[in-house]
């Protein structure tokens, strides 16, 4: 049964986001998932080989769907395309969910690999729209759950319902 659940690492504490800060903010459920062994901890842009800190980086004109099927890039602040980068960062998240029978996600909104509510718009202008980074899209279209962490009441109904 698919009921582990696969978590951004910056989420868990770990300082591996694009300014090499952590975003960890999770309540007690997460600590109890973990300790009974349903959590998965990945960061995406490490797999892939990317450094931290690296420089900010955003889907140009789409969302992570496009960028998967190279209708659209993600460009580095200074314009550099990093597209393969970030394309190879959500087909490892894919294969460790399903090596690791992960059933959902739980990722960091607004990121271009992460983002499952929003994403920036690719001006660098701090402007939010709603779409997916290429690695929630990615899972979604392969059946794993997609959550935020603003989702987590959702969340947790989903890891409730697969202890049953």
């Amino acid at each position: 049964m698919k009921n582990k659940l696969l978590v951004s690492a910056c989420l868990m504490g770990f300082n591996v986001r694009y300014n090499g800060q952590e975003k960890a903010d999770l309540s007690l459920h997460v600590a109890r998932w973990q300790r009974a062994g349903r959590i998965v901890v990945h960061c995406p842009e490490l797999a892939a080989g990317l450094p931290t800190p690296r420089p900010p980086a955003e889907i140009v004109s789409a969302d992570g769907a496009e960028v998967m099927n190279l209708r659209a890039r993600i460009i580095e602040h200074d314009g550099q395309d990093v597209t393969a980068h970030y394309q190879l960062a959500a087909w490892l998240a894919l294969q460790t969910a399903i090596e690791t029978n992960c059933g959902a996600a739980l990722l960091t909104d607004g990121s271009p690999t992460c983002g499952s509510q929003f994403i920036y718009d690719g001006s660098f202008s701090g402007t939010r729209k709603p779409g997916s980074g290429v690695a929630a899209a990615l899972l979604r279209e392969h059946g794993i759950s997609v959550f935020s962490e603003r989702q987590f009441p959702a969340l947790i109904a989903w890891m409730e319902k697969t202890e049953r």
